[in-house]
């Protein structure tokens, strides 16, 4: 492997972990091209005026060991009294803690914070629990008779659930029935997509969802007061339901921004500002990728003895220099990507209110689901709750506003003023804040945010199977895969095809088998295994 160089499209988890993987353990050298002025991907962290966004919400949570160790050893967990906090990798106990004790968040940058997890869901302008729990707050919030048909359709798709389950309208009514299917999940649903439940894949379900269940929801509920609160790693709970999670101190880019530094010390490139035009191809090899200086203009030569692409399939092929299958072509352009703004709103204080403690100016939440129909916005984080360091001015409150729209469309071509104007008003109808508490605001656009598993999404096995003939061609993360893989995720595909390469494997298979199994699955020994993950 001497001598050899990787280009890696994409400086997002799933690029710079290829990097960081490569350079520590083969001595392949990678060089990462990055189209934007900042690394991260969709996991950066934006600073406006010293108030930090976090696009999206990422929290530091994953089942992979491997991963775990792998956030501890770049930025490590801050001082705590409990000691106890550890995880199992590779069949020994592993501390999250540095040997001489975690760092002190207010005397240095590096660390990461325990923090705890809140969201909730506002309907009908009242706060539900999430996920749904069944207890006084829910009843009283939804009525007797709203709760007796929910219970009555929930006995009736366990007895009786759709057996040919197709579409995601089908998936979440055999978990929780129609009537809180109806309920909870398909206006939020199809906000976030644009397009109603039965025209979209069942497969989302199975990759955003997996297990969860009113049953194991409740199961949940029951068992948490029993459960060690040392148990960062939660194994045995739904990804849903996790109550704790590891965040940086400035947020996710900081992770990133911390690996970029790493990588480029250990003799790694990081190239900022490059977008790739073009894949040059012999038979069923990248040798080399084509990109152009955006500050400049100037294309740029980057030849290649493996190549790991993030960027979304659909540019990809269009990328690739040689004659692509009409069939492939049609299904690569057919393929369908959600978009996404987020607001960011600085104000005096919010409206509502917990009732725990008298007077306080937060809520506890992370970020809250909007379910109401009558309003356009999804999702609302509450950047104080994620990392006090996040806001500039702690006596502020500084919130996002999240939308999911389509490049182009009217709410993504409106200016930013308009855009903030929208959400300020929208905060204010559902009763969120006064809009004489904001203090200043910002709009944030993202392209291609969600890969969608509709459009010609049933037929992506073909385009994979073509892209995985080009034998030193790796597809990882998110848009990598045409995959709705958080960022654990992500750096997985990207770990498991640097196994492949230091094993000689040349089928692919496992990395497309992340995230697809209830449970992912460690690699007992990732120096001599393959399989490098699930």
């Amino acid at each position: 492997m001497g001598d050899q160089r990787a280009v890696v499209i994409g400086a997002g988890p799933a690029g710079l972990t290829a990097a960081y993987e490569l350079l520590t353990r083969t001595s392949i050298q990678p060089v990462v091209l990055e189209q934007d002025d900042i690394v991260g991907g969709i996991s950066r962290t934006v600073n406006y005026k010293g108030n930090r966004i976090d696009l999206g919400g990422h929290r530091f949570f994953s089942k992979s060991d491997r991963v775990m160790k792998w956030w501890a050893e770049l930025l490590p967990l801050e001082q705590s009294d409990n000691s106890q906090l550890a995880l199992s990798y590779q069949g020994r106990q592993h501390s999250l803690y540095p040997a001489q004790g975690g760092p002190d968040p207010t005397k240095t940058d590096a660390v990461m914070l325990l923090r705890q997890r809140k969201s909730r869901i506002y309907y009908l302008r009242k706060f539900f629990d999430y996920p749904i729990g069944l207890n006084k707050s829910t009843i009283v919030n939804l009525g007797l008779p709203r709760m007796a048909r929910i219970g009555v359709s929930y006995i009736k798709a366990r007895l009786l659930p759709i057996r040919d389950e197709r579409n995601l309208e089908q998936f979440f009514i055999n978990r929780f029935g129609r009537e809180l299917y109806l309920t909870f999940f398909k206006s939020y649903t199809e906000k976030v997509w644009g397009v109603p439940c039965d025209q979209i894949s069942a497969s989302w379900g199975a990759q955003r969802i997996k297990g969860l269940s009113v049953a194991k929801a409740l199961t949940h509920a029951l068992t948490r007061p029993f459960r060690k609160k040392s148990d960062v790693a939660q194994k045995k709970v739904e990804t849903s339901l996790v109550e704790q999670f590891l965040y940086p101190k400035y947020g996710p880019g900081q992770m990133w921004e911390a690996c970029t530094e790493r990588v480029r010390q250990m003799g790694g490139e990081v190239l900022l500002n490059m977008r790739v035009q073009r894949l040059h191809v012999e038979k069923n090899r990248v040798w080399a990728v084509v990109a152009q200086d955006r500050a400049t203009g100037r294309e740029q030569v980057f030849e290649a003895d493996y190549v790991f692409s993030t960027m979304p399939v659909q540019e990809l092929v269009r990328a690739v220099d040689a004659p692509v299958p009409a069939d492939i072509r049609q299904i690569s352009e057919g393929l369908v990507y959600r978009d996404f703004i987020t607001v960011g709103v600085l104000v005096d204080n919010l409206k509502i209110r917990d009732d725990v403690i008298p007077g306080q100016k937060l809520i506890a939440d992370n970020w809250i689901y909007i379910q109401e129909p009558d309003v356009l916005v999804g999702r609302l984080q509450i950047f104080n709750n994620w990392s006090p360091y996040m806001v500039a001015d702690p006596s502020k409150v500084w919130i996002g506003l999240e939308y999911f729209c389509y490049e182009g469309d009217h709410l993504w071509k409106l200016g930013d003023a308009e855009m903030a104007a929208l959400a300020i008003d929208e905060l204010a109808k559902i009763g969120i804040i006064e809009k004489a508490s904001v203090r200043d605001h910002t709009v944030l656009r993202m392209p291609k945010t969600y890969p969608a598993y509709f459009g010609s999404y049933d037929r992506f096995g073909e385009l994979q199977a073509w892209l995985d003939r080009f034998t030193n061609l790796f597809l990882v993360g998110r848009n990598g895969m045409h995959r709705y893989n958080n960022q654990d995720h992500s750096m997985l595909t990207a770990m498991t095809a640097v196994d492949n390469i230091r094993a000689g494997r040349t089928d692919k298979s496992n990395i497309w088998a992340v995230n697809t199994e209830q449970d992912y699955h460690e690699a007992q020994d990732t120096d001599s295994s393959s399989a490098g993950g699930p």
